[in-house]
């Protein structure tokens, strides 16, 4: 089943993408919680028609985007955490810690855009992934310290 994204889903598409998923994830859970649309001959022109007409925004977002990224270049972070003795962190460093260094540096992230590729349990050096831009991301090098 082809369908037009209506928002961001995350391991699916960005928004605007005609995307083919199977047909009961598109009738049961994208349309019915209106993440996206059959796409439809109608619906791809007026798709069509409406990327022409904000083409201008799009570049303008992406350039943002970019300028952004690049002051984010070269920054790094280090995040405390309670362990124990042997260097495990109680519970996990998520994407909302990081957000919130970032914050304290003068970079609004929004924690959604930050991915981890896999949990931080222990003390060490990992790396982050912010996906501002379907087209621009950048990574982010933070360590994580006993408190």
């Amino acid at each position: 089943m082809k369908i037009i994204l209506k928002e961001d889903v995350h391991g699916l598409g960005y928004k605007d993408d005609v995307v083919e998923v199977k047909d009961g994830y598109g009738r049961n859970y994208l349309i019915p919680t209106g993440k996206a649309v059959v796409a439809t001959p109608s619906a791809l022109k007026v798709l069509e028609e409406n990327q022409r007409q904000r083409a201008h925004k799009l570049a303008k977002i992406k350039a943002d985007a970019e300028a952004l990224a690049a002051s984010l270049e070269g920054v790094s972070l280090t995040i405390g955490a309670k362990t124990s003795a042997t260097g495990t962190i109680f519970g996990s460093v998520n994407a909302i810690q990081i957000a919130e260094a970032l914050e304290k540096l003068g970079h609004e992230i929004d924690r959604k855009a930050i991915e981890l590729k896999k949990a931080v349990k222990e003390v060490g050096n990992y790396t982050a992934t912010i996906n501002l831009h379907k087209e621009v991301s950048v990574e982010i090098p933070f360590e994580v310290v006993a408190e």
